[in-house]
């Protein structure tokens, strides 16, 4: 096996516990930040052995989360000031104009947003691509008809989802994966190519049927919502730095997209050049337009857009803080003395207490993988699939790859933002829905993804 037996603690079961419970007061659709202190406590508690230290557990925990999440608040923050900014010179509506012209429909919307989502997330990664969208194509999609619940879905399944966890041409999630499994990252994305389009296409798919009725709804209403937004422009009166900063926003978004590719810039790296131009023009229009009171204008653009992150992320840091613990947050809240996340102990421990054959490797896998995607990080359980693809191929004489490709899909698709809530902030925010309610939407579609997949790969084992 992976490693020699893991011996569960009273800590594991804890957390166990902590993790059922909150699961089950999320289905109930109740805020759960009162459970996550709770278990927060009793885990401090058992952990350092003393009630002080579990007291303390809570503030470290919530302090833990809040800088990993600090990223994220600041990207949405600076960007939301920069839309704040576009809607006072109305350069939003000007910006609209072209795109509603070719967003006719919700449903046509829909898709147009999810594969714009998808291609600009395997070049650029899902973070930034989401700040540009929010900053470019959002208005033009509500603008459309569509609601933005269901335009958060778009981006969120096609971004974070199969972009994500395909990711064939930065290829970060195959690169740690097949590392791991001891196979190189052209066989894992030749070789488990059919289960990322399965799992694409069917969990794309659910989700705009289970929701079509909400587009057809609309569409009625849409022809006369575009013709609206195609004709206010003309009647209303724009100054020219509206104008101006309706013209350099693409450009500048546009010149973003080609330094990332031309400098090989990622993750936080293409979030900050994103995040960045967002600022300078934000202060740019501030400046031009409200001359000697731009000092206090971009002061409240920026207060009101860190105001509006810190609202969104308020109750996800305290829940981050809890599922930090069942990974690499572990060390650094609870002390030196726990080197591996809790998750990672659970998982563990079922692969090496689960008669094995094909099959059941195969669901072990995906299980695995969505279980270390409970922290909301989507990568950190990669390693561990990935050896354990390695070892359940060779017990079992089945594919290495196609089960690294499980253990993959399973990670990225739970943890990487579409189905925990603290894992599809960025998106929440950006498109200003509930967290909790766009990981509900998600959920069925995402499930139904899954056990496709899950037959296919059967076959394929």
């Amino acid at each position: 096996m992976l490693q020699s037996a893991i011996s569960l603690t009273p800590l594991h079961y804890v957390y166990l516990i902590g993790v059922i419970c909150i699961l089950f007061v999320m289905i109930l659709r109740k805020d759960t930040p009162i459970v996550c202190i709770v278990f927060l406590f009793l885990l401090g508690m058992v952990g350092t052995s003393s009630v002080i230290g579990g007291i303390q557990t809570i503030f470290k925990a919530i302090l833990y989360a809040g800088i990993q999440f600090m990223e994220i608040i600041a990207t949405i923050a600076l960007v939301t000031a920069f839309s704040k900014c576009l809607m006072d010179l109305g350069s939003d509506k000007l910006l609209m104009t072209p795109m509603a012209k070719i967003m006719k429909t919700p449903s046509i919307t829909w898709w147009i947003l999810g594969i714009t989502m998808l291609i600009c997330s395997l070049f650029l990664w899902p973070s930034p691509s989401v700040a540009l969208l929010g900053t470019i194509m959002l208005p033009f999609a509500v603008k459309a008809g569509l609601k933005p619940l269901a335009a958060a879905m778009a981006i969120n399944l096609f971004g974070h989802g199969i972009g994500l966890s395909y990711d064939f041409v930065i290829q970060g999630a195959p690169a740690i994966s097949a590392s791991s499994a001891g196979i190189t990252t052209g066989e894992l994305l030749t070789v488990g190519r059919p289960l990322f389009i399965v799992m694409g296409i069917t969990t794309v798919l659910s989700a705009f049927l289970l929701n079509r009725k909400q587009f057809t709804t609309m569409t009625s209403t849409v022809s006369t919502r575009s013709a609206h937004t195609i004709a206010e422009p003309q009647k209303q009166q724009y100054s020219k730095t509206a104008f101006i900063l309706a013209i350099i926003t693409p450009i500048a978004f546009i010149l973003d997209i080609c330094f990332m590719l031309l400098f090989d810039l990622k993750g936080g790296d293409a979030t900050s050049i994103v995040a960045g131009t967002a600022v300078l023009l934000m202060c740019f229009g501030a400046v031009i337009s409200f001359k000697k009171q731009s000092l206090e204008k971009v002061t409240e653009y920026i207060t009101d857009g860190f105001l509006f992150a810190i609202k969104i992320f308020a109750p996800v840091i305290i829940i981050g803080a809890f599922f930090f613990l069942g990974g690499e947050g572990v060390t650094s809240i609870l002390g030196e003395q726990y080197q591996s996340g809790i998750l990672n102990d659970w998982a563990i421990w079922l692969a090496n207490n689960t008669p094995l054959n094909k099959y059941v490797t195969a669901f072990i896998q995906l299980v695995i993988g969505a279980l270390t995607g409970l922290d909301g990080s989507g990568f950190s359980g990669l390693p561990l699939t990935g050896s354990l693809a390695q070892t359940f191929g060779s017990a079992v004489n089945g594919s290495v790859p196609i089960l690294a490709t499980l253990g993959q899909i399973g990670a990225v698709f739970v943890g990487g933002g579409t189905v925990v809530p603290w894992g599809i902030i960025p998106v929440a925010a950006i498109c200003n829905v509930d967290p909790l309610e766009l990981a509900r939407k998600n959920i069925v579609p995402v499930c139904i993804g899954f056990g496709f997949t899950f037959a296919v790969a059967c076959i394929l084992i």
